[in-house]
C-alpha cells in the first residue's frame, strides 16, 4: 500500500519589538497586556491576557479565570471570542492578541492559544468567513504574528466534518 506524504507549513512573521508592529496592533497588544492584571489564577499563577478587534473597530479584552476544579476555568482567548460573539454577533473578529505574565517573573517565552482556544478561534473565523490574525508575545521579547488560525491549527475540526441526520 503506497504512503503519501504532505508537508504542512506555518506562515508567521516575527517582530523583534512591539514598536515594529502597525500602530493598531501595538494598541491591541497593549490592551491584552493590561488584561493580565485581571487574571484570576491563584492556582497556576499563570496570568494570560487577550484582546480582540472587531470589524467595527470595537476592542474586547479578557483574562484567564481559574477554578479549583481545573477543567472549569476559562482561557483569556476563549473569553474574548465568546464575549465578542455574545455582544456583537454580526461583527467578525479581525485580530486577536495574547500575552502572559507567568508567576512573579517576566516570561519572554512565547504564549500561544491552547488547542481548545484554537478550535474556538477557528469556529468564529468559519462563522464569519474571515481570517483572524493572531499576535502572540510573552511578557517581553518578540511578537509572533500568524495571518489566520490555519497557521496554528492546519488540520482543524470543521463543521463540514459532521454529517447531518435527515
Amino acid at each position: 500500500m503506497p504512503v503519501h506524504h504532505r508537508v504542512l507549513k506555518t506562515e508567521l512573521a516575527i517582530f523583534d519589538l512591539p514598536e515594529d508592529l502597525p500602530s493598531e496592533d501595538q494598541a491591541l497588544l497593549e490592551v491584552a497586556r493590561q488584561a493580565t492584571a485581571n487574571s484570576y489564577s491563584p492556582y497556576s499563577n499563570f496570568k494570560v491576557g487577550a484582546a480582540v478587534r472587531l470589524t467595527n473597530g470595537q476592542i474586547i479584552s479578557g483574562s484567564n479565570q481559574e477554578n479549583i476544579a481545573y477543567p472549569s476555568g476559562l482561557c483569556a482567548e476563549s473569553i474574548c471570542m465568546f464575549a465578542a460573539g455574545a455582544q456583537f454577533p454580526e461583527e467578525a473578529v479581525v485580530a486577536l492578541a495574547v500575552t502572559t505574565v507567568s508567576g512573579s517573573t517576566e516570561s519572554e517565552d512565547l504564549v500561544t492559544p491552547c488547542g481548545l482556544c484554537r478550535q474556538v478561534i477557528a469556529e468564529y473565523s468559519s462563522r464569519h468567513g474571515s481570517p483572524v490574525r493572531i499576535l502572540m508575545q510573552g511578557r517581553q521579547g518578540p511578537v509572533v504574528v500568524v495571518p489566520d488560525i490555519q497557521s496554528l491549527l492546519p488540520l482543524m475540526f470543521e463543521h463540514g466534518t459532521l454529517k447531518k441526520n435527515d
